[in-house]
């Protein structure tokens, strides 16, 4: 058992909580944003500005015709594996060797894709690090475990992990649809936390494919912590907290979390608020990037996922037009609301000597 410990230990190979539910989580949310999320930012732009060069095929690969965009975002499966696989301190061999492993998982995972990238992708870089420079031919046996193990794994597991989060999601999504209130509010709560902890709530979002209303409750979920904090420790961090927390996330409480927990009862009462008025009041739904439902105002990206859900919409007949009404929904809920009731809760919570002044202090 000694031995097993100290190969692992020179492997740097942790098997923990935090290295997968945490590192490699958030690293695939990274991977996520700068290949599926980016690819479908420029097809918006392209598309509502009409710019040649980004809605022109400018690729045609076995008979699918690419944009920029579209060549962006069928490197997901790929940028996702890779930044797993950077997150868990993989030899470049290692890392290079994941391309192949992440295309093949997403592709053969399907809309559930993010998750059987996740869980194989786990695999191979740890099973690709445990062989590395072990041999002579190492140039030949890493890449070649590696992604062997990968592709194996890829094709035995990824279709039913691809489908058992579709399962998911579409329960949630259904449930949403049928009890919008209570599901507005679960969905707001849980996915709201997830982002302020130190996990991925976008990439939760992207595995379990969740859009439509349980998509615009994540989102509302995601604003009330960002923005929630943001404002209501202004006194505290001023204009750089405003932004770094506002656009930025609310994780950068963590600390003063765990310091004293009553911070976030505020924030988390909000988005119990929020969320329902999302789903029952203005039917804020996300169509677009399923990823950017757990992403809230970072870099505005819930919003523009929103958007981008519009334009598709109206494209395919399923909306008729974006209307003013669409545009107060997505503003009272994203930033109005949270910066109007969180800091109110927060005062009560003062009020009984629960938050004092400093205690949401970023250092």
């Amino acid at each position: 058992m000694d031995k097993v410990k100290a190969f692992l230990k020179k492997k740097d190979i942790e098997i923990s909580l935090k290295r997968y539910g945490i590192d490699a989580l958030g690293a695939m949310a990274q991977g996520l944003f700068c290949s599926l999320l980016i690819g479908t930012i420029i097809n918006t732009i392209g598309s509502q500005f009409h710019i040649g060069f980004l809605t022109t095929t400018i690729a045609t690969i076995a008979g699918a015709n690419y944009t920029v965009g579209g060549l962006a975002t069928a490197m997901s499966g790929p940028a996702m594996a890779v930044a797993i696989g950077y997150a868990l301190h993989c030899p470049p061999l290692v890392l290079f060797s994941l391309i192949s492993v992440g295309f093949a998982s997403n592709a053969l995972g399907g809309a559930g894709g993010p998750l059987a990238v996740l869980f194989v992708a786990i695999i191979a870089s740890e099973v690709g690090k445990a062989v590395s420079k072990e041999t002579k031919v190492d140039i030949l046996v890493t890449p070649l475990i590696t992604i062997g193990i990968g592709v194996a794994l890829s094709a035995w597991w990824a279709p039913a992990l691809g489908k058992a989060a579709m399962e998911v999601g579409t329960i949630i999504m259904w449930a949403t649809e049928l009890q919008p209130f209570w599901m507005g509010i679960f969905v707001s709560v849980v996915v709201g936390i997830a982002l302020t902890l130190p996990i991925s709530s976008a990439a939760i979002c992207a595995a379990l494919s969740l859009t439509g209303l349980a998509g615009g409750a994540a989102v509302a979920g995601c604003c009330a912590q960002m923005v929630g904090f943001a404002v209501m420790s202004f006194k505290e961090n001023k204009w750089g907290g405003l932004v770094s927390q506002g656009i930025g996330t609310s994780m950068l409480q963590m600390g003063n979390i765990v310091k004293n927990p009553r911070i976030w009862i505020a924030p988390i009462l909000t988005s119990a608020i929020t969320g329902p008025i999302a789903t029952c009041l203005f039917k804020l739904q996300m169509n677009g990037a399923a990823v950017s439902s757990g992403m809230g105002t970072c870099g505005l990206v819930g919003q523009i996922g929103v958007y981008t859900g519009w334009v598709k919409d109206v494209a395919s007949g399923a909306k008729s037009g974006i209307t003013g009404f669409d545009w107060l929904g997505l503003i009272m809920i994203s930033f109005i609301l949270p910066a109007v009731i969180t800091p109110i809760f927060n005062m009560l919570a003062r009020k009984l000597g629960w938050v004092k002044d400093g205690d949401m202090k970023l250092d």
